[in-house]
């Protein structure tokens, strides 16, 4: 459906106009018009593409969605595709955005996202001087929204980390705890596949050959770019602490063990000096000590009982129970 459609003239908002009266306005000089969709019919993308004469690869693109992040030149237009990520719960959903500029038009695309642009559009109109520069402004406030977007999220799942290690030093090591850490990095791999490729794409509007409509935004283009290396770093330093978090996790998980294994020896040794003993008692033969003697199995039992009391003193002390 239609979300919004304006026209603008030397960065200034002169009306909010139907799609009918696109033509009237983009033939007119310093001006560009402005449409937002979110989930079009294929009617409505035919429309937008015989008014704007958009390239049919970029159309078809944009129809299907599913893209990967990526900017595309069709001629002195520019095809952006973006990514945009939404917290759902405990999930994250990921939407998609496509971007269609020309020198006297901006087509946004928006499917599987509930947030919108209207901020942006806001912000847009209330700085006419940057407007001024066109549909390559207007690019560039929806890619700098985009980014910004993604560091609250990562800002959230590095709270989840920590609360995570947390509970694995609070002795909380177990098999949820593993599958709480590989959830949070399968979030983290989400916003990575978002942004990653969106640092070539930055790249190319700010160094090298820079597309004509984008060369006089150069240093904002930048900006977006060391956003994106920003939030790369972040990334990584993440998958870093979730990946030291399961090594620890698993080694507390060991060294639990050890101390079951140490416990269970040290009561097995407890049990088996007495069952030494009585098993060579056990043995009937003729001459052995005590045998006859009307104290044998009173002074046995001493014998078992001291030197059980020896050894659980000597593992008590040395941490074994």
């Amino acid at each position: 459906m239609l979300v919004n459609c304006a026209a603008y003239q030397h960065g200034e908002k002169l009306a909010d106009i139907g799609v009918e009266e696109i033509p009237r306005y983009i033939s007119r000089e310093n001006c560009f018009v402005w449409v937002a969709l979110r989930e079009p019919t294929t009617p409505e993308l035919v429309t937008m593409q015989k008014l704007f004469n958009l390239h049919p690869l970029a159309v078809e693109d944009a129809s299907h969605g599913h893209q990967r992040p990526k900017l595309e030149e069709y001629g002195d237009d520019l095809f952006v595709v973006l990514h945009l990520i939404e917290p759902d719960g405990e999930n994250l959903t990921k939407g998609e955005i496509s971007i269609f500029v020309g020198h006297n038009y901006v087509l946004s695309v928006r499917r599987n996202a509930e947030q919108g642009f209207a901020d942006v559009r806001a912000r847009s109109e209330r700085e006419p001087d940057l407007l001024k520069h066109g549909p390559a402004y207007v690019l560039y406030a929806l890619m700098d929204s985009a980014v910004d977007r993604y560091f609250p999220i990562l800002e959230g799942l590095a709270v989840g980390i920590d609360s995570v290690e947390e509970r694995i030093f609070a002795g909380e090591t177990s098999r949820e705890t593993i599958e709480a850490l590989y959830e949070l990095k399968r979030r983290i791999i989400v916003i990575e596949h978002a942004s990653e490729p969106l640092i070539e794409v930055t790249g190319k509007l700010h160094g090298g050959r820079v597309p004509a409509l984008c060369v006089s935004l150069q240093d904002y283009f930048r900006d977006v770019h060391d956003h994106l290396l920003r939030l790369n770093r972040s990334i990584n330093h993440l998958r870093e602490a979730i990946s030291t978090a399961v090594t620890v996790n698993v080694s507390f998980i060991s060294v639990q063990e050890n101390e079951v294994v140490k416990r269970f020896a040290g009561y097995g040794a407890l049990v088996a000096i007495p069952t030494m003993i009585a098993g060579i008692y056990g043995m009937n033969f003729q001459n052995m000590p005590l045998l006859h003697s009307r104290v044998g199995f009173s002074v046995t039992i001493g014998v078992m009982a001291v030197m059980d009391i020896y050894m659980y003193y000597r593992f008590r002390k040395a941490g074994w129970l």
